[in-house]
């Protein structure tokens, strides 16, 4: 099973943000398919980045690295960033690791952050 079919990165405009939803794996295999769409001009173009992560089964260190560096990418570019909670296992990693304490974190991607 090939980088792609392990995970599905749907893009939605909505007016200020872009919503890369994630459905599948993120892991070793295939970060760099997230880290290309946060890096590209699209994205890069709105006031605000959400990862939907409603969708997202499985994620390893390496996903865990490249969703901190999109905080941080996002940070220097004075964009606003946002996850929603993902599976059981995904959310616990965040909290097993201290990372959910430092995500801001909305319940929809179509919420607006306060």
């Amino acid at each position: 099973m090939g980088a792609q079919e392990q995970l599905r990165i749907d893009v939605r405009h909505l007016p200020g943000r872009v919503i890369l939803s994630l459905a599948g794996e993120l892991d070793m295999a295939n970060a760099e398919l997230l880290q290309q769409a946060i890096d590209s001009d699209d994205a890069q173009r709105e006031a605000m980045i959400v990862l939907d992560l409603q969708q997202l089964q499985f994620i390893d260190s390496t996903g865990l690295r490249i969703i901190l560096t999109a905080l941080e990418r996002c940070r220097e570019r004075q964009q606003e960033f946002a996850i929603t909670p993902g599976s059981q296992q995904v959310q616990r990693l965040l909290r097993v690791t201290g990372v959910a304490d430092h995500l801001p974190t909305i319940a929809v991607a179509d919420e607006m952050v306060a």
